[in-house]
């Protein structure tokens, strides 16, 4: 059996629309993830070549072994449920607060 995953980590870079929508859609359901700009990391960059065949392609996110390239947020809650239960949100937020958080002008209440 492998460890659990510790974190949801989402690549992206700035100006690309598709992180935004993903950012978006997973503030809305209240799940934390650690968001990571290949731009700014080379690291970073190259974890995400060797998921996206040798491609710069993002959002790729990473939940343990779970890794998927321009995922939907239900596919990446689906794989936290799967992979990594313990990181998803004690409650689902109400329509109000989840619009708030996917805007970015609500933080998780911890």
């Amino acid at each position: 059996m492998t460890a659990a995953a510790q974190e949801v980590v989402v690549y992206t870079r700035p100006g690309c629309p598709f992180c935004t929508s993903l950012r978006a859609g997973l503030r809305r359901q209240g799940l934390a993830f650690n968001e990571v700009d290949i731009w700014e990391d080379p690291d970073a960059a190259a974890v995400v070549r060797s998921i996206a065949d040798g491609n710069e392609t993002v959002p790729t996110v990473v939940v343990g072994g779970w890794q998927a390239v321009n995922p939907s947020a239900s596919s990446v809650l689906s794989a936290v449920a799967k992979h990594a239960p313990h990181l998803l949100p004690e409650r689902q937020p109400g329509p109000v607060d989840g619009a708030l958080k996917a805007l970015g002008l609500r933080k998780s209440r911890d």
